[in-house]
C-alpha cells in the first residue's frame, strides 16, 4: 500500500488546524517516515515551526483505492500516527531529491518556490482492510517488502475488467453459491492470490482466491491464473509433466 502511493490525507491535532489536509504529493520511505509536499503558505507550516522542537502531533492516512470503478473503491487504509516536522529549506530540498529517486513527480521542483516538504515521523501504524484492523510495529513495517506485482497491478486489473470479462466470469466458479448471482469485479492481485469483489443487491462481498503457492514472477503468476480459470492446456501440460 505504501509503495503504490494512493491518496494521502494529513490530520494535524494542533488548535486552529482542524480538518483534513491533502498533500500535493507524498512518499513513505523504507524506514517508515513519510515526506509530504504542501504549499509553503499553508498554516500548518507556520504552526509546525512555532511548535516545541518544530513538530506537531498528526496522523497521515493512506487510502488504497481499487484501480477499477467500484461502488466502494477503498480496499484498505494505513494510518501513521506520530509527529509532523518542519524542515529547513536545505532539508526540504534534500527530502525532495530522495523522494524523486523513488517516485519522480514534477511538483517536487516547486520546493522552495511556493511549496515545501514536511516530514511525518510515525510512533505507531495501523492497517485496516477487508480482513480486519491490525497494529503494526515500525520494525514490522521496515522489515516488509513490497509485493512484486504492486507496480503493475492497476494496469493488469483494468485490462482484466475491460478486455476479459469472460475470464472474470470463469473465476466466478470458485465463489460460494450464494454469491454467484452478483456482479463479479477484479479487486486485487498479489503474490498470494487474486481478490474479487462481488457487488450483490444486499451488500458488497470480497473473496480471495488463493494461489497454490506464493508467486514471484510473471510466468508463475500466469500459471496460477490459468489454474484458477481452468485452462485445459495447463491441465494437460501438468499431466505430461
Amino acid at each position: 500500500m505504501a509503495a503504490r502511493g494512493g491518496k494521502a490525507t494529513l490530520l494535524p491535532s494542533a488548535e486552529g488546524l482542524a480538518g483534513k489536509i491533502t498533500p500535493l504529493t507524498h512518499h513513505v520511505h523504507a524506514d517508515g517516515t513519510a515526506s509530504v509536499l504542501i504549499t509553503q503558505s499553508h498554516p500548518l507550516v507556520t504552526a509546525a515551526w512555532a511548535a516545541p522542537r518544530g513538530e506537531l502531533a498528526a496522523m497521515l492516512e493512506l487510502a488504497d483505492t481499487a484501480p477499477v470503478p467500484l461502488r466502494e473503491p477503498v480496499r484498505g487504509l494505513l494510518w501513521l500516527t506520530g509527529w509532523v516536522r518542519a524542515l529547513s529549506e536545505d532539508e526540504a530540498r534534500r527530502a525532495a531529491m530522495l523522494v524523486a529517486e523513488d517516485r519522480p513527480d514534477p511538483r517536487l521542483l516547486d520546493v522552495g518556490h511556493g511549496a515545501t516538504m514536511l516530514q511525518v515521523v510515525p510512533a505507531s501504524m495501523v492497517l485496516a482492510d477487508a480482513e480486519g484492523t491490525h497494529s503494526l510495529s515500525i520494525d514490522e513495517f521496515t522489515g516488509a517488502t513490497a509485493d512484486p506485482f504492486c507496480v503493475y497491478e492497476a494496469d493488469w486489473l483494468r485490462h482484466l475488467e475491460l478486455a476479459h470479462t469472460d475470464v472474470v466470469s470463469l473465476l466466478g466458479r470458485h465463489l460460494p453459491a450464494e454469491l454467484r448471482g452478483g456482479h463479479i469485479r477484479p479487486l486485487g492481485l498479489d503474490r498470494f492470490g487474486l481478490r474479487l469483489r462481488v457487488e450483490a443487491s444486499d451488500a458488497d462481498h470480497d473473496v480471495r482466491l488463493a494461489f497454490e503457492q506464493p508467486v514471484s514472477t510473471t510466468a508463475e503468476l500466469a500459471n496460477e491464473l490459468r489454474r484458477l480459470v481452468g485452462c485445459p492446456f495447463l491441465a494437460e501440460t501438468r499431466k505430461q509433466g
